[in-house]
């Protein structure tokens, strides 16, 4: 019977766009099991995208209200669920495996849940990555953009925090997760950031750090010194996380380094161009090239590979010459941004071929 819930768990998060693809040994079901009862799991399982109140969720099931609403608040509590303020009071929905459920799980994640997800991610996530739109965009370190170049705010790291009103920082969850099976990485973990539009959001989260505009600017910095790539929600609004991430260790961009899918990440209006006349050929902006876009050429000058270069722009102010800088694409070789998440995810529901309206 609570193998049956979880499967029919597993199957409502496969109907949304960002997927939960089934495995043949049932990963996914071993994998809710360690964060769900068999009763959360199972009203979980009947909870739509839109947000409902538990008299509304409880009406449309036939359940008792209280034991709807008790267990609502214990998901929304352990992160499982989506939670907030609906035209009828505070509503509950349904929340997708990623980007969602398991970001949520940053103080919940052990030694166990590790090794559970480590076995989903070799076995699924491979069909989740290769799905466009992807789940992230890459934003560029805005200080590698050449001069003469027009940064719009939604593709910049530093224009997004410095559009928010409130910022905090917490543990990045796939290191924490990599170093419990004992991969982890040399990269800072704390790191990952979240953004608000409502001042004062994080000030007592017992999980996020709370920061000040001028503490987010130095964390960004502190991430890009560190060779990480800075990565949001592939939408142009309502972008609230910025995630810097690495090949090693990164659920995402591991998906390029592992699995060998070439586009995990949805590059930026950005390419490297290198100035021939100031390169010198020290090949120190090499070493934080995370996707091997850059070479040295029989000309001692660096070479850019254009098709790999996301146009991050972390390798560029390691260049002791200042020989790198970001610079436009052509415009038939930037990627469209989906408008909002909502856009996003009509897309990748086309894309994957379900019916969205079947969850909203």
């Amino acid at each position: 019977m609570s193998e049956d819930v979880y499967k029919k768990l597993a199957g409502r998060l496969d109907a949304l766009p960002n997927g939960f693809p089934s495995t043949a040994d049932g990963a996914e079901v071993r994998l809710l099991a360690k964060l769900f009862t068999p009763e959360e799991a199972e009203l979980a399982s009947q909870l739509r995208l839109t947000r409902e109140s538990p008299e509304e969720v409880a009406t449309r099931l036939g359940r008792d209200q209280a034991e709807v609403r008790a267990l609502l608040k214990g998901m929304a509590r352990k992160g499982l669920i989506a939670a907030g303020r609906t035209e009828s009071g505070l509503g509950y929905g349904l929340l997708p495996w990623v980007v969602g459920i398991y970001e949520n799980q940053i103080a919940s994640m052990d030694a166990e849940m590790a090794a559970l997800f480590e076995s989903y991610y070799k076995q699924a996530f491979g069909e989740m990555l290769r799905v466009s739109p992807q789940f992230h965009r890459v934003v560029p370190v805005r200080e590698s953009i050449r001069m003469d170049m027009e940064v719009r705010p939604h593709e910049s790291a530093a224009g997004l925090v410095e559009r928010a009103q409130a910022w905090g920082v917490l543990d990045c969850i796939c290191r924490k997760q990599k170093a419990l099976i004992g991969e982890g990485c040399e990269h800072p973990l704390d790191v990952c950031m979240t953004l608000s539009d409502q001042p004062n959001a994080f000030d007592g989260n017992p999980v996020i750090r709370a920061l000040t505009l001028d503490e987010a600017l130095s964390t960004l910095r502190r991430a890009a010194d560190a060779g990480l790539v800075h990565s949001v929600s592939n939408n142009r609004k309502g972008v609230h996380y910025i995630c810097n991430c690495c090949t090693c260790s990164c659920g995402i961009l591991r998906g390029q380094a592992e699995l060998g899918i070439a586009n995990v990440v949805a590059r930026s209006a950005y390419v490297n161009q290198v100035d021939d006349l100031l390169c010198n050929g020290c090949e120190a902006c090499i070493d934080y090239c995370q996707f091997e876009a850059l070479a040295m050429g029989d000309d001692m000058v660096v070479d850019v590979n254009t098709v790999r270069c996301v146009g991050c722009g972390v390798c560029v102010p390691h260049c002791p010459n200042e020989a790198l800088g970001m610079v436009l694409r052509p415009d038939d070789q930037i990627l469209q941004t989906p408008e909002s998440l909502k856009d996003w995810g009509l897309a990748r529901a086309a894309e994957r071929g379900i019916n969205i309206a079947e969850v909203l």
